[in-house]
């Protein structure tokens, strides 16, 4: 799942996985590619490339939204509470 809320230049993105454990969360992340359906992030300190699929066909992902070299933050799922 893509959306979260923009911090100046950081954009808090949740995605839905298991990946809690491995660190993933506290990194930061620029863009190098972004689809209607994707989003491709680099991590500015390991070099870890991941393809974020957006689960929202309704609101698909822009490049004025999430342009080339914008730095992003990924964030746990489960943190948030649901509904």
């Amino acid at each position: 799942m893509i959306g979260g809320e923009t911090c100046g230049e950081l954009r808090s993105i949740k995605i839905s996985m298991g990946w809690a454990d491995s660190g993933l969360f506290n990194e930061k992340y620029r863009v190098v590619a972004v689809e209607a359906e994707r989003l491709t992030v680099k991590g500015i300190i390991t070099g870890i490339v991941l393809t974020i699929v957006n689960s929202d066909p309704a609101m698909p992902l822009s490049a004025e939204q999430y342009p080339l070299g914008k730095l992003v933050a990924l964030s746990d799922p489960s943190a948030f509470v649901q509904n």
